[in-house]
């Protein structure tokens, strides 16, 4: 709504923003007019009143998120954001879900506390680098972010034992997000599938209802594991609940098994040196699933907080 000030008042304005703002304003004729009175100075604002230039500018509804260094990747393309060896597209790499709890961090500008669990989240050899380069990834990722990485896995636990230990980690630590793999303990132990499913749904689900996130990481790949039919249903079963619970998923599975292919392919091409990895393809998962939590991760924190409301197309006149 457009206003229209008097002349003394127009100069009480002049002076206010002279003051507030820090440069001074010019009046719009310095010789007054026949008949004109000088407008007195405007006498100085109470402390606790707003300033003018505060006053005039809209106060957004929340702080906003810091810039993440994430895009949204071409889904059928390997992702040029992640290192050569590691590249996977993203249609085999995730699916993605809201991150309330992540967000709400990163829009207050606090740390972020996040807890890994599963039989690979810890340990002796090339897997016990893994928090430490989740932790590296994700303060990338997050720039001017603190991120606190807390690992709490345990070899060759199934899903069941992790939930029962999951409440007083949650107490202790208080995480903003739950990286949890799982699955490949139990398939290997041969849990009842539906016991399994019943047991990480519920877990997901307590997790989510103290407002805390999580992101599931489903079972690794190898070439002997694929010939399993009960293994590949716990891989299946775990992308059912992360749909389900509405929870980001890192298709673990899928991204080794891309990876696999493309040394096979690299080897009948002559290409030794991409061929190699596929003869270390467990230690290349435990150095690429940093990278692609992570990226899971940030591309998840892309979302929208709320779906786009459909426009309603418009009513023909009679």
């Amino acid at each position: 709504m457009a206003l229209s000030l008097s002349p003394s008042l127009l100069g009480g304005v002049s002076l206010a923003l002279g003051c507030c703002l820090g440069f001074a304003v010019q009046a719009q004729s310095t010789t007054p007019q026949p008949g004109q009175v000088q407008p007195a100075p405007a006498p100085p604002a109470p402390s606790q009143q707003p300033t003018l230039s505060q006053s005039a500018q809209p106060q957004p509804a929340h702080a906003e998120i810091p810039a993440l260094q994430a895009t949204a990747p071409s889904p059928d393309a390997p992702d040029p954001s992640l290192s050569p060896e590691c590249r996977v597209p993203g249609s085999k790499l995730y699916t993605l879900a809201k991150l309330k709890a992540v967000k709400k961090a990163l829009r207050e500008h606090r740390a972020v506390q996040v807890l890994t669990i599963g039989s690979n989240s810890g340990g002796l050899g090339t897997a016990a680098t893994y928090p430490v380069r989740l932790e590296d990834a994700l303060t990338r990722s997050l720039p001017d972010i603190d991120v606190t990485v807390e690992s709490r896995g345990v070899s060759g636990e199934i899903a069941f034992g992790a939930a029962e230990r999951l409440r007083n980690q949650v107490a202790e630590i208080e995480p903003d997000l739950v990286v949890w793999q799982v699955g490949g303990n139990d398939a290997l132990a041969r849990v009842d599938i539906e016991d399994f499913s019943q047991s990480l749904a519920e877990t997901v689900a307590w997790i989510k209802s103290h407002g805390i996130d999580v992101v599931l990481v489903d079972p690794q790949y190898t070439a002997s594991l694929a010939k399993d039919d009960y293994y590949r249903q716990f891989v299946q079963a775990i992308q059912k609940v992360a749909e389900r619970e509405q929870v980001p998923l890192v298709q673990r599975y899928e991204a080794m098994r891309y990876l696999a292919g493309r040394a096979i392919s690299a080897l009948k091409g002559g290409d030794t040196a991409q061929a190699g990895a596929g003869f270390r393809l467990a230690d290349l998962g435990y150095r690429c699933m940093a990278e692609h939590v992570t990226r899971a991760i940030t591309v998840s924190l892309l979302q929208p907080d709320v779906a786009p409301v459909p426009v309603a197309s418009p009513v023909p006149a009679n």
